[in-house]
């Protein structure tokens, strides 16, 4: 693995061989890749993106970078820039909406990567918070400098990422701004900026169609991918180079190849690439919580979802791969016959997501419920709620006594650590602390006279001393006020006292000693 050094970014090497632009570009650099892994926060790191390689990948790209950070912070630089010779075609993608700061990124970067790709389609609320994404995609002066930096000051092309807008021929028009601005490759995904979360929905490839139609470089489509045959009927409906995936390539990253494999194998490959190319275990976590969707969902699992959940250890990641696959392996290879298991409340048919299309250890697409059952879900819940009929929920504990829902879900916490026991609890809870020598208030830990803070307050006023434990300088505040007060009267000395020639000073010194000394 190549942990890159930390340079100060140049600007473009004129001995570089010159940069390639639109389809020589795509063809020649990125070897005309159709199929692609989107960028994806903490999900498509190097580890990541060599398995997808490994499963039939053309395009990787990068997660998506924060630009001031990239190009301020040292240490996310470093951790942020892992790649290796294999890694190639790589696309690096920055999040900013600061020209200057996306270059200085930028240009640390580019001798890492094939292309810098801008986001311009994140819709989260964090993007909207930091002002970047899919929420700058209204200023198009903005984006036009930003694109027209990059073009104009890095070595290797430049690419945007984009959603649609609810206005056809706007879309279009953005799509020729930012070609006339330099983007030598654009994706496109299908989906408005407000379709996220429950109101996902399903993206509109007939707006890609369109753009396809009036821009001249290359083009990538996103959104409802989540199958070989989606890939290539998106290819064939839309006319773009090549296709995007995301959500469907973290729970299935065969999916280019147009198989289902066990998730335990996808599992078993990944936590090996992991130990060759580490990344946090929060990475990890997450990508075992996808390929294990629909297992994790099946309640006679929940242990297993809840050492999954806890796990922080490479090791305990994969004990938990091993017993999926000493659960389920029988079933797979036939030797023993499988019956559905009870699904959780969220998985049932009434829960408003799609049950599994296949058996639950094979890697799938996860189908997310539509937006008008999610509104129907809401609607239903705020009618309950102002119903003066309805039923109130009651939770009972171990013993049959009714408790709150708080106290329910603190049990409910302890049952998925079995191993700890009341004491240990309780243990946990006690309060260990010393008392202050003059009340019943805990002492400060770091307090010279072992005194709580009012007390010790108290005495440095009285003694005229310091504790710098509490943060409480009497003495030393004092002794700067008296230096300031010190200074300020000779200031007031210097300016009424009148300067006295030397030539006079013999008299002065004779006839008054006193008047002598004040001059001096």
């Amino acid at each position: 693995m190549l942990n890159t050094e930390l340079q100060q970014p140049e600007m473009v090497n004129e001995n570089r061989a010159p940069k390639l632009a639109g389809y020589d570009f795509y063809h020649s650099v990125l070897g005309a890749p159709r199929y692609v892994v989107a960028p994806m926060v903490d999900q498509s790191e190097l580890a990541w993106r060599m398995l997808c390689r490994r499963y039939g990948a053309q395009l990787c790209y990068s997660p998506m970078y924060h630009a001031n950070l990239f190009a301020t912070d040292l240490k996310y630089r470093k951790d942020a820039l892992q790649t290796c010779p294999e890694d190639r075609p790589l696309i690096i993608q920055f999040c900013g909406n600061d020209p200057q700061q996306i270059l200085e990124a930028a240009l640390a970067a580019q001798d890492h990567c094939d292309a810098v790709d801008i986001n311009l389609g994140c819709p989260q609320a964090i993007a909207k918070r930091g002002h970047y994404g899919s929420f700058l995609q209204d200023e198009w002066e903005l984006l036009t400098e930003i694109v027209r930096t990059l073009h104009e000051k890095l070595s290797v092309p430049v690419t945007c990422k984009i959603r649609r807008f609810e206005d056809r021929e706007k879309t279009i028009k953005y799509a020729k701004m930012l070609e006339a601005a330099g983007c030598q490759l654009l994706t496109v995904h299908g989906r408005t900026r407000e379709q996220k979360g429950p109101l996902t929905g399903i993206a509109d490839w007939s707006y890609i169609k369109d753009v396809r139609q009036h821009v001249k470089i290359p083009m990538f489509a996103n959104g409802n991918i989540l199958g070989l045959d989606d890939v290539h009927r998106c290819l064939d409906e839309t006319g773009v180079d090549g296709v995007m995936s995301a959500e469907g390539n973290l729970h299935n990253p065969a999916l280019f190849q147009g198989i289902a494999p066990p998730v335990w194998q996808m599992a078993k490959e990944y936590l090996e690439l992991v130990d060759q190319y580490p990344c946090p275990t929060s990475y990890i976590r997450g990508h075992l919580f996808k390929l294990f969707h629909h297992i994790m969902n099946i309640r006679s699992n929940a242990q297993l979802r809840e050492q999954l959940a806890t796990g922080n250890q490479l090791t305990q990641f994969h004990a938990v791969v091993a017993k999926v696959q000493e659960k389920y392996e029988p079933y797979h290879t036939g030797v023993t016959k499988y019956e559905p298991e009870e699904m959780e409340v969220n998985m049932s048919a009434d829960g408003g997501e799609e049950l599994p299309m296949l058996q639950p250890w094979l890697c799938q697409p996860y189908i997310r419920a539509s937006p008008e059952s999610h509104r129907q879900k809401i609607a239903e819940k705020q009618r309950e709620a102002v119903d003066p009929n309805r039923t109130k929920r009651q939770y009972f504990d171990n013993a049959g006594n009714e408790i709150s829902r708080k106290r329910m879900k603190k049990l409910r916490r302890r049952q998925r650590r079995p191993n700890k026991t009341d004491a240990q609890f309780q243990l946990r809870h006690e309060r260990h602390l010393e008392y202050c020598e003059q009340c019943a208030n805990p002492l400060g830990s770091k307090c010279e006279f072992r005194l709580c803070r009012i007390c010790c307050r108290d005495k440095c006023y009285a003694d005229d001393c310091d504790c710098p434990g509490h943060g409480i300088l009497i003495k030393s505040r004092r002794a700067k006020a008296k230096q300031f007060e010190a200074h300020c009267r000779q200031e007031n000395n210097n300016d009424s006292v009148p300067i006295v020639p030397a030539a006079n000073r013999t008299a002065i010194d004779r006839d008054d000693p006193a008047l002598a000394d004040n001059v001096s």
